[in-house]
């Protein structure tokens, strides 16, 4: 096992309890981080695979024996360019696809709509044994819908306890909450927009409309405040993680994902079959 690692990352990312400003954590922080370069952070980063490995596939293993394991369930929030994308890429491409549920929250649909907000959120649930990650989530319905008035204020209020009931049964029937806000800076989101523009292979990233979202930044830091405060409960609770510094972004949730795995305290599956019996008919079949 790695010896990087600290002991719990997740206290020192835990969203504080009470009333928060979005504006007052620093992006270029770095809890937690070992002593070393900063240019090393992919390296540790990477260390941490065969952890992570480990832990995800003992997830799986018990999917496969019972509807009833366990889930864990990744929330990735930020401003556009914070880097959720990137966290995909580069953390959850440590792991085995066959147990992850991916799933981008995008504007709701016409059929999306004619549902309560919580509706398409429950269809894209990771299932039994798996890891699953919302690149954006239910959180848009306060945030976004916030911001561009998109739904009335008593509805936008009401949206709160409902998230929190929601995330209480889903953790009730087994399902492990890891909330991450990637924070960033003015600047830095300047900067990265900047990338898109002037790099030919990050044009695909760029969309004319996210000058129009980084305009509305200090209502979007009101929002995120208010979402930070009223939905960060013990039981699930809001990491908020640093993000100027992509190499940090990655190993810090990387960290929380495995803290979050080792958390179910997971062994391997007793076999459902005879092993005496089967390793007798393995004996029994021809070498050549």
């Amino acid at each position: 096992m790695t010896t990087n690692k600290p002991k719990l990352l997740a206290p020192l990312l835990r969203c504080p309890n009470g009333p928060v400003d979005a504006r007052d954590f620093n992006p270029d922080a770095k809890p937690g981080y070992p002593n070393g370069k900063d240019k090393d952070g992919d390296d540790l980063r990477t260390e941490l695979e065969p952890l992570l490995d480990d832990l995800q596939e003992r997830l799986f293993a018990a999917g496969t024996r019972s509807p009833q394991a366990p889930r864990v369930l990744l929330i990735l929030q930020g401003l556009d360019t914070a880097g959720k994308g990137g966290t995909i890429r580069h953390v959850i491409g440590m792991m085995d696809p066959q147990g992850v549920h991916i799933h981008s929250f995008k504007r709701p649909t016409a059929e999306e709509l004619a549902h309560d907000f919580l509706w398409r959120i429950e269809r894209e649930l990771p299932r039994s044994g798996q890891v699953g990650i919302f690149d954006r989530s239910h959180y848009e319905d306060v945030l976004i819908q916030r911001v561009d008035h998109l739904a009335p204020p008593e509805e936008i209020e009401r949206r709160y306890g409902a998230i929190n009931d929601f995330e209480a049964k889903l953790i009730a029937s087994g399902t492990v909450i890891v909330k991450c806000f990637l924070t960033i800076s003015r600047g830095e989101q300047k900067q990265r927009l900047a990338e898109r523009l002037t790099n030919p292979e990050k044009y695909y990233k760029y969309n004319p409309g996210d000058l129009d979202v980084a305009l509305k930044w200090e209502s979007y830091m009101d929002a995120y405040s208010i979402a930070l405060t009223r939905c960060n409960t013990d039981a699930a609770p809001w990491f908020v993680v640093p993000a100027n510094r992509k190499w940090y972004r990655n190993w810090a949730i990387t960290n929380l994902i495995i803290e979050a795995l080792g958390s179910l305290n997971l062994g391997w599956p007793a076999a459902n079959f005879d092993v005496k019996a089967e390793r007798q008919r393995l004996e029994a079949l021809p070498s050549k």
